[in-house]
């Protein structure tokens, strides 16, 4: 996984006011879960710009008041009309403890079904894991070469060392859908 260097300042003011006052300076309020106690400080709007808005996750660097720490983004809030961002969770990593993600999947090979007129579509984006920080991977890679004509691939199908899956198993990720051409040939074969 990626690591991206973050570097935040500590906030001396809570509550509402100082928060809208944060947005309005361009910053962004942000608290630190999992530690021994909680850590709120601030963050430019700029600098996690690159962090949030792109499909790849990583392990953040987090660096306040001097104490660097490892941390994954736990969840963010955004304003319903304008889309800012109005405030960042992160949780603390460490060796020993397992944290849940939610990792991007991609489709490798050419599916049988795909070849034989159907078309492919993926159900998922992305799976949520569970394991220690290092070994989750930056994607999941699933092949589909030996999907067929109207066939799904479930959760429940995939495995990944050192990964415990979290979704439901019977989930659809990907499935060859069968198409008026497919159906006509299928037909036509009879």
């Amino acid at each position: 996984m990626k690591t991206f260097q973050l570097t935040g300042t500590p906030r001396t003011e809570l509550g509402k006011k100082a928060a809208k006052t944060l947005r309005k300076g361009n910053m962004i309020p942000a608290v630190l879960y999992g530690g021994e106690k909680e850590l709120t400080f601030q963050v430019p709007n700029e600098a996690v710009r690159s962090l949030i808005y792109t499909p790849e996750i990583f392990v953040v660097e987090l660096t306040v008041d001097g104490t660097t720490t490892h941390a994954i983004i736990k969840e963010i809030q955004f304003h319903p009309v304008s889309d800012n961002i109005l405030h960042i969770d992160f949780l603390e990593v460490s060796e020993n403890k397992p944290v849940v993600m939610d990792v991007p999947i991609v489709l490798e090979g050419h599916a049988e079904g795909v070849k034989a007129g159907g078309k492919l579509s993926q159900e998922m984006r992305k799976l949520k894991v569970k394991a220690i920080y290092t070994q989750i991977p930056e994607k999941l890679v699933v092949n589909i070469d030996h999907l067929g004509l109207g066939k799904t691939m479930q959760v429940g199908s995939l495995s990944f060392e050192g990964l415990e899956l979290l979704n439901a198993k019977n989930a659809v990720v990907c499935a060859v859908k069968l198409t008026r051409a497919a159906r006509g040939a299928a037909a036509k074969a009879n």
